[in-house]
């Protein structure tokens, strides 16, 4: 299976011309301040968390940039993995307001979680300006047969979206918004074939998505550009369309709270 997906991927990126991917890396670090989760990202622990690379398209950075900066930061404790991330949108909008609705066709902003990097088992959440969570479970890539366990909850998830703005209103222009979560252990231990919390010193899977649509604002409110497919800006760029390519993620290693001063995210 790993090796089909190496083929396929491979096969892609010469049909389209795209850049082999070159991971991203990021070093989280352990905190033990409290952190509210009212997606504000104003608590102390924050503020010594580095931000990661600027998210670029999901094809890589020599296409075009994206039109509004994305960002995402990363704590951990023993109780829970944070993730924090900030998203300029001069527009914020959001529909759907149900439990596993498909957030995407929303704007959004997403994570996948691979811990023991074998391509199987992996988790995706998706998130809208409603807070509205899409939370699955995908036993294997959809190009290894899936199947998605939309089925699946991510039990205990704590996560928080602030707007700098006014949601839903075109009338305005809004700075952006922010979002925080907290995953606990318990919930990522369920399918990670790792220590949870993990020791230090241990690396994981990662990636993150923005997902933004095309806009006019015609007769008052926000309606999708007919015809105009949406926009795909990650922090470790895929080398084509579609995310679910786990051996083009980020690594994340998880450091002791006594550990030296880390680099920024970037590439190693």
């Amino acid at each position: 299976m790993i090796h089909t997906t190496f083929f396929y991927l491979t096969l892609l990126a010469l049909l389209t011309g795209c850049q082999s991917p070159n991971p991203r890396r990021y070093d989280c670090l352990h905190t033990s301040d409290h952190i509210h989760i009212d997606g504000r990202l104003d608590d102390t622990a924050w503020q010594h968390a580095p931000w990661t690379d600027a998210f670029v398209d999901i094809r890589g950075p020599s296409h075009p940039k994206p039109r509004y900066e994305t960002r995402a930061k990363m704590l951990w404790d023993e109780k829970y993995l944070y993730i924090a991330a900030h998203l300029v949108e001069p527009h914020v909008w959001a529909t759907l307001r149900n439990r596993d609705d498909i957030v995407f066709h929303d704007p959004d902003f997403e994570i996948f979680i691979d811990p023991d990097g074998d391509y199987r088992d992996y988790y995706e959440i998706e998130i809208n300006a409603h807070n509205t969570i899409f939370d699955l479970l995908l036993v294997r890539t959809y190009r290894d047969g899936g199947p998605a366990r939309i089925d699946w909850n991510l039990n205990g998830m704590h996560s928080a979206v602030f707007v700098d703005g006014t949601l839903n209103d075109p009338h305005d222009k809004d700075r952006g918004w922010s979002i925080e979560f907290a995953l606990p252990w318990t919930a990522l231990a369920e399918h990670a074939n790792r220590p949870c919390p993990p020791n230090p010193g241990d690396t994981w899977r990662a990636d993150f998505s923005r997902v933004e649509w095309r806009i006019d604002t015609s007769n008052g409110r926000y309606n999708k550009v007919p015809n105009a497919s949406e926009d795909n800006w990650v922090w470790s760029p895929q080398g084509v369309v579609d995310m679910h390519i786990p051996q083009t993620w980020g690594y994340v290693r998880f450091l002791a709270a006594d550990a030296p001063p880390v680099r920024l995210g970037g590439e190693s």
